[in-house]
């Protein structure tokens, strides 16, 4: 058992001012695996007194010596590999590959990126007539989901730390011990006393708690868009800076010239990957007519070698979902695509063969969808793909971008103005082109529904940064 029933607050573990707790579910055996505090407005209070207290000091550190603390913290990270990896298995059910290659290091990446990000970072610049000056915006509180729990947490951490930014963080409930492991790196790693704290709890009383606080100066939210809505409204009511990053619908367009069998393990890929619990995944297969039927042949085939089950065996791919609630959710979504008229291609409802104990689900495949079917466009949050044909370009282009979300885009195909053609005409925060590896230093966030602001790199420093204009002084 990971039972903690403290928070992080001011350098120490403290206990509660409540007696309320919160259990944790590993989603792969559906049994109770630890017991947080399920914080309470006093516990809140005191995390952000002393982020307060800690701002006027860390706030003036210079950028070398931030860029040491990220160092060190990224060592100390690494130093704690093993922990994090299972933790991050039993918590989320991501399979222990996974949990390595993908949630581990970009939890690790967030941090050693940062650093790097402010080598060449300025915060003062001479414009001739006046200064500018970029100043730590103050106090920040971050809310983080639970399908990333080192990822999201991390990148909003290094970039608060990169500008001289206090933190308290609310980490999800159902995914909270690999924060907590979070907050024992960065006391090891010797980040200040009240520069990062952490409390649990509810989103009804830490969330809200957070986006209302008067000494909050700035929210940073990922998660859902009815949540990040409610965000922006509580943030109004003290013109609270807010960040956020919500859901996606996110389109992979895949041209004449195209490789099948490679666009087919690149689609499967989006929803396999986390269980196609990411934000940024390719839910929507955008296809010629011509293709159709070999691209389903294909994904048939690609989805066929992925094997989910146990997270703890080395060789399973996808795990379960996160809790029976997405499971149900997924379910129904299932359902009406059925009844909306689309094809099952493969998967369908209940749980596959052979796994009768976590919150597996079936990877799923519609073909014949529409675009303004439900399955089409709204975010299930589940290995669930949409197929959907179209006959020229314009058009392919115009179902990618009619949705309410723009927080990714994907284009496979082999002509190098095509390509550019319509990842330059995508309406959303990111693109990649034939599977593009990854760049930590390259901004994340979305267009439209998806979101406010970007995280990742000086583009993710520069969210906890306030921008002065300084007139009459010589440089």
């Amino acid at each position: 058992m990971r039972t903690n029933l403290n928070h992080f607050i001011n350098g120490e573990w403290v206990a509660s001012t409540g007696s309320e707790t919160i259990q944790v579910i590993n989603p792969a055996t559906e049994e109770v695996i630890g017991e947080i505090s399920s914080g309470t407005k006093e516990d809140l209070d005191k995390a952000v007194s002393a982020a307060k207290t800690s701002f006027p000091s860390f706030s003036k550190t210079t950028k070398e010596e931030r860029m040491e603390l990220l160092k060190s913290i990224a060592a100390e990270y690494e130093n704690r590999k093993d922990e994090l990896i299972e933790v991050i298995t039993e918590e989320l059910g991501s399979p222990i590959s996974m949990s390595e290659k993908v949630h581990y290091h970009m939890g690790y990446n967030h941090f050693s990126h940062a650093a790097e990000a402010l080598k060449n970072f300025s915060f003062e610049e001479d414009r001739g007539g006046h200064k500018i000056r970029k100043e730590s915006i103050g106090v920040s509180g971050l809310i983080t989901p639970w399908n990333f729990p080192t990822n999201q947490t991390s990148t909003k951490i290094a970039g608060a730390i990169a500008a001289g930014s206090p933190t308290v963080l609310k980490p999800a409930s159902m995914t909270p011990f690999a924060a907590m492991l979070l907050a024992d790196i960065m006391n090891t790693a010797g980040v200040p006393k009240g520069v990062f704290n952490l409390v649990n709890g509810s989103g009804s009383t830490i969330g809200t708690g957070i986006s209302t606080h008067p000494d909050i100066d700035f929210v940073s939210f990922t998660g859902s868009g009815k949540v990040g809505e409610q965000i922006m409204k509580n943030g109004a009511e003290t013109i609270k800076k807010v960040a956020l990053e919500l859901g996606g619908k996110s389109p992979l367009v895949v041209l004449e010239d195209a490789n099948i069998e490679k666009a087919a393990k690149t689609a499967a890929w989006n929803i396999m990957m986390n269980t196609g619990q990411v934000c940024s995944a390719a839910t929507r297969a955008i296809i010629p007519a011509s293709i159709k039927k070999p691209f389903e042949e294909a994904i048939k085939q690609a989805l066929s070698t992925f094997k989910y089950g146990d997270p703890k065996q080395e060789d399973v791919q996808t795990g379960p979902l996160i809790s029976k609630e997405q499971w149900d959710t997924v379910q129904s979504y299932i359902e009406k695509g059925v009844h909306e008229g689309a094809t099952l291609l493969v998967g369908g409802t209940g749980k596959p063969a052979g796994l009768k104990t976590g919150y597996y689900v079936k990877p799923t495949v519609f073909t014949d969808v529409t675009n303004d079917m439900v399955i089409a466009q709204e975010e299930i949050f589940g290995p669930v793909l949409s197929v959907i044909t179209y006959h020229d370009l314009d058009e392919a282009l115009h179902i990618a971008n009619d949705t309410v979300y723009g927080l990714a885009g994907y284009v496979v195909g082999k002509d190098e103005n095509t390509l550019s053609y319509v990842a330059n005409n995508m309406k959303a925060g990111q693109i990649t082109v034939n599977n593009g590896k990854t760049d930590f230093f390259a901004p994340f966030g979305g267009y439209k529904q998806s979101g406010i602001g970007r995280e990742w790199g000086d583009f993710g420093i520069e969210e906890y940064l306030e921008v002065k204009a300084i007139m009459g002084l010589s440089s």
